[in-house]
């Protein structure tokens, strides 16, 4: 039996409110919140004057098991996550090979029930030629269904280039649509242009014209149209560009929702300034792109408009990154500090402690319905994260987790630090040490 563990005095977060309360973790869920006595046999942390969060739930990570595992793996980035506050995640479909089967997602299951400290669940991937298949069986037992990453594979797998693939998959899918909403067409002749003016050198500042704002806007305006045509749960992954957001809703609440999207932390953070400076470090897909694109995405996160933060955690090695542009793999790591960054923009007063845990905690439990996850609530996993709000320190290779060894947020000082972060009640993460002995859980999730 797990020793009971009461933490004094937590300014807790959670729900539209910050409190100061103890809260008191017995058998891996949280059993009282209150002003609470310690009692004989309990572990106590002194907590007064920090902050205790909901565990961050990521809902979009790269974590490359199997098949990739010279870049990442699934021990390695969960570690990396529960030492940035994030419990749990949601792992995208291209890996080698891309989990376009059951038995695929099984695999991946049973490698993280072996090797994850945070909780876990994956995506299954969808492309035009496993739609049928996966159509075939009862989708309500995935969580999500994506083709995001899959065009690493082979073109022709974005969803949002084919809507005769979306017409088929929205009628007849009972689980959420999850798409990479970029129009290929528009960023094969964008790449012609510059390639005949650079050949492969292309400088990293022109990744974000040539994956365009209209590119994005273009896939995203259509695939919404298809997805409301047949009342379908459509997500579009990782927005990046302000034209985009007045194509979503603010008026209801998320349970309602049918249209949703999120912003990835990168997309917030840096602007298309930060190519001459970072280069192919900071080169994604979707790119990064203009200040004005960053603010528009702040205010729609604000606004309800984006409904969730994520990472787009896409870890490559270095020298898979530092290529000419078109040998440049795209996508780098966030997931250890993506809490951090947020916490950032706090501080400099442009969003709400309240909002973020709304963002990165409780409504990727909504969209996702998971189970008693995503709260500070009595009878729920405890799933937490102590933070330090005053506590300053600089990003360096000598403190990162990733397997890949580099971050493009290395020589960024942050102003808060996070202490502690708790998995399903075990304390694996403690001031820099990792008690891995207990592995993170699956994901119970509500079927539509």
């Amino acid at each position: 039996m797990n020793q009971p563990i009461l933490i004094q005095q937590a300014t807790i977060v959670n729900e539209g409110k910050s409190f100061v309360a103890d809260l008191l973790i017995e058998e891996g869920r949280i059993a009282d919140i209150g002003q609470l006595e310690p009692m004989t046999g309990q572990q106590v942390i002194d907590a007064k004057g920090m902050y205790l969060f909901p565990g961050v739930i990521d809902g979009q990570v790269h974590f490359r098991d199997p098949g990739l595992t010279h870049k990442a793996d699934l021990y390695t980035e969960s570690k990396a996550a529960v030492a940035g506050g994030v419990t749990s995640f949601i792992d995208m479909p291209n890996t080698v090979p891309n989990t376009l089967t059951v038995e695929r997602l099984q695999e991946k299951f049973e490698i993280a029930s072996k090797k994850s400290l945070a909780n876990f669940t994956f995506y299954m991937g969808v492309n035009a030629e496993n739609v049928d298949d996966v159509l075939a069986r009862d989708t309500s037992q995935f969580i999500c269904v994506s083709d995001d990453g899959l065009y690493f594979t082979q073109k022709g797998n974005i969803l949002a280039d084919s809507p005769e693939t979306m017409e088929k998959l929205f009628a007849g899918c009972k689980t959420i649509v999850a798409i990479h909403s970029e129009r290929e067409e528009l960023i094969e002749q964008n790449e012609a242009e510059f390639r005949a003016k650079y050949g492969d050198d292309v400088p990293a500042k022109y990744h974000p014209v040539i994956r365009s704002a209209q590119g994005c806007y273009e896939a995203t305006e259509r695939a919404i149209g298809i997805a409301k045509k047949h009342n379908a749960r459509l997500h579009i992954l990782h927005l990046s560009t302000a034209i985009e957001t007045p194509l979503f809703r603010n008026d209801i609440p998320l349970e309602e929702k049918r249209i949703t999207t999120e912003v990835s932390v990168h997309h917030l953070w840096f602007t298309d300034k930060d190519y001459e400076r970072l280069g192919m470090r900071i080169k994604w897909n979707p790119a990064i792109k203009t200040e004005d694109d960053k603010k528009g995405l702040m205010e729609a996160l604000l606004d309800d408009r984006i409904d969730l933060i994520t990472t787009d955690h896409a870890p490559h090695a270095l020298e898979e990154k530092l290529q000419p542009y078109f040998k440049s793999m795209s996508g780098a790591p966030m997931v250890q500090h993506s809490l951090n960054c947020m916490l950032e923009f706090y501080k400099q007063g442009i969003i709400s402690l309240e909002k973020i845990v709304e963002k990165m905690c409780h409504n990727p439990a909504i969209l996702y319905k998971m189970i008693d996850r995503g709260y500070i609530r009595k009878g729920y996993h405890a799933d937490l994260t102590l933070v330090d709000m005053d506590d300053e320190w600089t990003v360096s290779k000598d403190n990162l987790l990733y397997k890949c060894g580099w971050s493009p947020l290395e020589g960024t000082t942050f102003s808060t630090r996070v202490k502690k972060t708790f998995v399903n009640g075990n304390l694996v993460y403690d001031e820099g040490n990792f008690h891995e002995e207990v592995k993170g859980q699956p994901i119970a999730f509500r079927k539509s």
